[in-house]
């Protein structure tokens, strides 16, 4: 019983300060995944500003978020737009992205190419200032590799997460001109997130594992079962960039792969892990050349050579891990 009160307790809590929260980062913009981050800011957003909100999909893959978004729009009043994208498209956000982040990690670029899709479409449609649901995993333990580890490791690893992490689409949203409005990292309210315990973060629902328990309990009076309970996919996955590392090994000639491997190893002591990495990198080393020591720490990437933080675990630039 007192277990019960205790969670109700910081249920109306939660909801109290997120409630704060998106009224003090609040934009007209939504990135429309309709995953449980961008449905818990649609729904408290909704009631203080008529929002436009844009899914996007990359054309040739299948798009698990389409169905979600288009669910969610109708049901809290969204001007919605899904916009499906080529790989012409892909390609022409590829280079801005590469050129805005200075990375070539695909994991990075797979996600943020999406991004950058969706926010320049919401450019064009006059918005200024556009939400997302950026930081909720990290603050909820939303990641799946979480989910069987001890609460003491589970705890080391947020607060690993918390003193690194930064989300692409504030650079992303400035170099189109918007801002970008990220409620979840709202100082109060992110504060609030991490003095939660894990076994509140993580937790049961008909004997399956979900990260951001808490969170998905706050909500579930507003939202319908099938978004509250989705499970996590990743950017890439919901919008279907996911399918870009069998794109580029169908796309690239075996021997010409292996020789630019050799190539770009001995000559700019760059590690080249499959083709779509390739691909990155030409793009990159176009508009920067190979990457450059900065002296600004003593610890360098071993893949490519450039400098990362002394605590470092993986490369920013190249997307190595463990590093």
């Amino acid at each position: 019983m007192a277990e019960n009160i205790k969670i109700k307790n910081v249920i109306l809590e939660l909801k109290e300060k997120f409630e704060e929260a998106v009224k003090g980062n609040i934009g007209p913009g939504i990135l429309l995944s309709g995953g449980l981050d961008t449905s818990i800011v649609t729904a408290v957003a909704s009631k203080y500003v008529d929002l436009k909100g844009v899914t996007v999909a990359f054309s040739p893959a299948p798009n698990l978020d389409v169905v979600y978004a288009k669910e969610l729009a109708t049901l809290f009043g969204v001007e919605h737009e899904v916009v499906y994208f080529d790989q012409n498209v892909l390609d022409d956000s590829l280079r801005e992205v590469v050129r805005i982040l200075r990375c070539f990690d695909p994991m990075e670029l797979r996600n943020s190419a999406a991004i950058y899709v969706g926010l320049k479409r919401l450019s064009e449609l006059g918005v200024k200032e556009v939400m997302t649901g950026d930081a909720a995993d990290e603050l909820f333990a939303g990641y799946s590799f979480f989910f069987n580890k001890p609460s003491g490791e589970v705890k080391k690893g947020l607060e690993n997460m918390w003193a690194v992490m930064q989300f692409s689409s504030i650079d992303l949203a400035d170099a189109l001109g918007l801002r970008a409005c990220l409620p979840f990292t709202e100082p109060m309210f992110a504060d609030y997130a991490k003095s939660l315990g894990v076994e509140l973060k993580i937790g049961k629902k008909d004997e399956v594992t979900y990260g951001k328990w808490v969170l998905r309990k706050a909500y579930e009076d507003i939202l319908p079962p099938n978004l509250i309970w989705r499970v996590k996919h990743p950017i890439e996955a919901g919008c279907g960039t996911a399918i870009l590392p069998e794109y580029f090994r169908e796309k690239t000639d075996d021997a010409y792969f292996s020789s630019k491997k050799e190539l770009y190893l001995a000559k700019d002591g760059v590690r080249i892990r499959d083709e779509e990495h390739l691909h990155y990198y030409e793009i990159y080393r176009s508009i920067y050349g190979k990457p450059q020591l900065t002296g600004l720490t003593n610890k360098t990437c071993p893949d490519c050579r450039s400098n990362v933080p002394d605590t470092a675990t993986f490369c920013k630039t190249c997307g190595a891990y463990p590093i």
